[in-house]
């Protein structure tokens, strides 16, 4: 209850970005009054291999926007990537961002059978 508090104040902080008093006291009312979501909590097994991807994204993400930069992408298509069913809802936002962050993909449509389409730009291959 502590910890959803805590995150709840720090998010309503960052938006605001204002200390005073009566903004504080807005804060808390919100923080108390929003329900809080009861799911499944997702097993450390599945986690942790999807935030080590989610660190990896993050210089793949760099080196695609100055590739974008210096060479253009002329060809785009729709690919299907499929994952392991049952996933819990944070599990596919952490997909969905994952794929999303680096600059050449975008999930176009989740899929319930266990993919998603994902839009992709790449560099026309010479024939």
């Amino acid at each position: 209850m502590i910890a959803h508090l805590i995150f709840r104040l720090t998010l309503w902080f960052l938006l605001t970005a204002n200390w005073s008093v009566a903004n504080i006291i807005i804060g808390i009312a919100i923080a108390v009054l929003l329900p809080r979501s009861y799911t499944a909590p997702e097993r450390l097994k599945d986690l942790l291999p999807l935030l080590g991807k989610i660190l990896l994204a993050i210089p793949q993400a760099y080196m695609e926007a100055f590739e974008i930069m210096l060479r253009p992408h002329n060809h785009e298509d729709i690919i299907i990537e499929r994952f392991k069913t049952p996933r819990s809802p944070r599990l596919i936002f952490l997909d969905v961002f994952l794929i999303t962050f680096t600059p050449k993909t975008i999930v176009v449509k989740y899929q319930e059978e266990g993919c998603y389409e994902v839009h992709r730009v790449r560099r026309r291959k010479n024939a």
